[in-house]
């Protein structure tokens, strides 16, 4: 067995921060709360069930590991024999569930194990925070219900924090539309010997999905019409988590190496920006909204039992080091930003962008950032974040059009952001991002409408799983995008995800992409990769691998 070269340690100000959420939720009217958690009760016995009584599997989800750190890794699992009833198939009693840890994927070796409560009122999901474990060590995990015995998982700790770490190897991706195509990218991505893998946001989608599942056409099971409505109850939002994490090729992907997740929008709905819907909801109906969004969320992600959500109210942003070789600042861009301006959507010349008042990040995200920037001691900073950071004119014109729900709505943010880039001398900064379906490659400029100023980072965006479908090598659109953004290095259209080799002095990104997904069984190839230094930030592209399975 080889130990994992790397580890992760994490700051503890989302501890803390659990503990303390905004107040405005406390005006949201009885009726609605009551509305919202009324699922959640658990009105017959508080008895454990009896395990004989399951007459199948109970793991139809799958299993996941995440937010490694050098002691600890977090475990997930829901139990569900029936992944389209909101119930999961399970009476409404709380059932123990046996967990072990082992050195070795024989489990003859077991070096942690014990038994959670997958509790009704959270739809028998269970997050079990696994600590004590070595740092710098692969394990592997299971779970157990009565006969049952789910697939094993592999994750991996850390080194001690502040070790001195040579190499680190990740891999990140978003937007996993399930009617839009089979998730063809993770086949592969369980072939990489990755450290971590960074989910970007849009874990799902709130648009309908037909009886055989859009584009992927499967006449085995018949998906019940009630997804083909949107998602605003609890019920309906873990309906939807049930469906895409039936997936065999995601669920493999959870159980090859930990995950570390954020959401974006279509976790809630398209495009809303803190309590303000996109479909113009009153504030107290989209709260109750949000508040069953991001409880479904977190009841299928692997986060920790202390992130669960209060009301409307999660604490998403955190930080982990991967040893002095990397920091990563996960982001939530969505929670706390202002109304995107001029009515959202690509504009141009709005000067509303640019109001120092409005942000994306929110006054204490920001400050917690701009904060953990400026004091790293890490040799590469990694935020990760859900949308473009760059400037991204989409135009020709003067001025262009650019997009509101991105960083260029919000330019006071990315300008203090960037301030503190250069006033702290931030070396290897590197945010990785999502949301756009699309593969990019830019540096980072102090001044962009300079071309001769400063590269102070790069961003790599990475493409889609599955959303907007096979995709294409390039589009009239990205052509257009690469003469009116000079610091524009690269653009694609396909599917795949972006896998980065970091060592002390180098970071690697490799565009691995797949040429269909509208039917299973396509091949991986490197369509193109970069590299920047810490010392000189900028991209250049190197000759892309012969790698194509």
């Amino acid at each position: 067995m080889l130990p994992s070269r790397h580890g992760a340690t994490t700051d503890d100000t989302l501890r803390r921060a659990a503990h303390s959420t905004r107040r405005r939720f406390l005006t949201v009217t009885g009726a609605a709360v009551a509305l919202a958690f009324g699922t959640n009760m658990s009105t017959t016995s508080t008895a454990r069930a009896d395990e004989a009584s399951l007459r199948s599997d109970p793991f139809t989800l799958g299993i996941a590991s995440g937010d490694p750190l050098p002691d600890a890794v977090v475990l997930w699992t829901r139990l569900a024999t029936e992944i389209f009833d909101p119930m999961g198939g399970l009476p409404d009693q709380p059932f123990p569930v046996r967990w072990q840890v082992a050195d070795d994927e024989g489990f003859r070796r077991i070096v942690r194990q014990g038994v959670a409560t997958a509790r009704p009122e959270y739809r028998h999901s269970v997050h079990v925070d696994v600590t004590g474990l070595e740092p710098a060590r692969e394990y592997f995990y299971r779970f157990r219900v009565g006969r049952y015995v789910s697939p094993t998982g592999r994750t991996r700790t850390a080194p001690p924090a502040g070790a001195t770490i040579s190499s680190l190897r990740f891999a990140f991706s978003s937007c996993q539309n399930y009617p839009e195509g089979f998730y063809t990218p993770y086949k592969h991505l369980v072939d990489e010997d990755l450290d971590v893998f960074f989910f970007l946001g849009d874990y799902i989608y709130e648009n309908a999905v037909n009886s055989v599942g859009g584009t992927r056409n499967d006449t085995s099971t018949e998906i019940p019409d009630i997804f083909q409505i949107p998602p605003d109850t609890l019920d309906l939002y873990r309906l939807r988590y049930s469906l895409y994490k039936s997936d065999p090729d995601l669920q493999a992907a959870h159980a090859a190496f930990p995950w570390v997740v954020t959401w974006d929008d279509h976790e809630v709905e398209d495009n809303y920006a803190d309590d303000i819907a996109a479909s113009n909801k009153p504030v107290d109906d989209f709260l109750v909204q949000r508040a069953n969004a991001y409880r479904a969320y977190w009841e299928h992600m692997p986060l920790r039992p202390f992130q669960e959500p209060s009301g409307p109210d999660a604490q998403l942003y955190r930080r982990l080091s991967f040893g002095d070789l990397v920091q990563v600042h996960v982001l939530d861009t969505r929670q706390y930003r202002s109304d995107q301006a001029c009515g959202d959507g690509a504009k141009a010349g709005c000067t509303d962008a640019g109001d120092p008042a409005r942000t994306i990040l929110g006054e204490t995200q920001r400050d917690w950032l701009l904060d953990g920037l400026g004091t790293s001691t890490a040799r590469w900073n990694v935020p990760a974040q859900q949308v473009f950071l760059a400037k991204r004119a989409a135009s020709l014109t003067d001025p262009p059009l650019l997009a509101m729900d991105a960083w260029d709505g919000y330019t006071a943010d990315r300008q203090r952001l960037f301030d503190t880039i250069t006033d702290a001398d931030v070396k290897g900064f590197v945010a990785i991002t999502g949301d756009t379906h699309t593969n990019y490659a830019s540096d980072l400029k102090a001044n962009f409408e300079d071309e001769a100023s400063p590269t102070i980072g790069v961003e790599l965006m990475g493409t889609s799983i599955s959303s907007a479908g096979d995709g294409s090598d390039t589009t009239p659109a990205l052509a257009i995008e690469m003469q009116a953004n000079p610091h524009f290095k690269f653009s694609n259209f396909q599917r795949g995800y972006v896998r980065c080799d970091v060592d002390r002095d180098q970071l690697r990104a490799d565009y691995r992409v797949v040429p269909y997904i509208s039917r299973p069984g396509a091949d991986i190839s490197t369509r193109a990769s970069f590299v920047t230094e810490r010392e000189a930030a900028g991209l250049q592209s190197t000759e892309s691998k012969v790698d194509v399975r």
